[in-house]
């Protein structure tokens, strides 16, 4: 590996994206720390929410990819072709809200000891939705998280005030990219990319259909969202993070891939974030 360029001492890193590939924001954090790197403010989108929640709360990185690796993702699982039509997605999201809840022991976003901010959106014409200490400061983080992961179709959508909320990954660019500390330190948006897996629908045939065919559609759109072209404003501030043909809502992903995700965004932060902060501290000096 080439010498590495000097790096800011701290930035806002924006975990976007993920749903089940979270262990690649854990390896995106792990390069971080051996990158000198401090973050006093964290920013949550979609799947990348779980992690950021977990590092605002001051999990460690060892405690959280042994909780990736050896947690059944199946369990949240809990398809119903009854939940859709009443709540608009296949699982209701409290198994997995629960879940989170205990390991975060219920906390709230004014008791968190680093500032998290978690993005939603809402469907209902209001756009993105900000928790944070300063919007929401009662509300529990494992409830934004809950919002924020809204996969259409998957999860039911969540109601919050007059608002109906679902994945913040639906937010376009120029939502996440702000001063988020207030003082001017550089955001950096590390953003999962996957390309479409073939399934065999052959072993599939016995099986009632809806289920995988909408698993299948969100996974689509999942994945096209993905792979949403990065404006040139945000080029500098973006890492793309390849998890290959692991998908959001890849459910059955065994250690394999998991170790996988977390050596890919180690990895690809470790090659191409100090090169980029480099230009843009360059770029700010000219």
């Amino acid at each position: 590996m080439p010498e590495l360029s000097p790096c800011p001492k701290q930035i806002v890193p924006i975990l976007a994206g993920g749903g089940t590939r979270l262990p690649a924001h854990i390896g995106i954090l792990q390069a971080l720390q051996e990158l000198n790197i401090e973050c006093q403010h964290i920013v949550g989108v979609s799947g990348g929410s779980i992690i950021a929640a977990l590092f605002a709360k001051g999990v460690s990185l060892d405690k959280m990819k042994s909780l990736a690796l050896e947690t059944d993702f199946r369990q949240f699982a809990d398809f119903s072709l009854w939940r859709l039509l009443r709540e608009g997605g296949l699982a209701s999201g409290d198994r997995f809200e629960k879940w989170l809840d205990d390991l975060l022991e219920g906390i709230t976003f004014a008791a968190l000891p680093i500032q998290l901010h978690i993005l939603a959106t809402d469907v209902n014409g209001g756009g993105p939705v900000l928790f944070d200490k300063e919007n929401t400061p009662e509300v529990k983080v494992s409830a934004a998280v809950r919002a924020s992961m809204s996969i259409p179709l998957v999860f039911a959508s969540r109601p919050y005030e007059d608002k109906l909320l679902v994945d913040g990954a639906i937010l376009s660019e120029d939502a996440l990219f702000r001063d988020w500390q207030g003082d001017g330190t550089l955001s950096v948006c590390f953003r999962l990319q996957s390309k479409q897996k073939k399934e065999s629908l052959t072993q599939q045939r016995r099986r009632f259909v809806l289920p995988l065919y909408l698993t299948l559609l969100a996974r689509t759109f999942m994945s096209a969202l993905s792979r949403e072209y990065v404006h040139a404003e945000f080029w500098q501030r973006t890492i793309l993070v390849d998890t290959g043909e692991v998908s959001a809502v890849d459910f059955n992903a065994d250690t394999t891939d998991k170790q996988g995700l977390f050596d890919t965004g180690y990895q690809t932060t470790l090659r191409f974030l100090p090169a980029k902060l480099h230009r843009q501290l360059q770029q700010e000096h000219n």
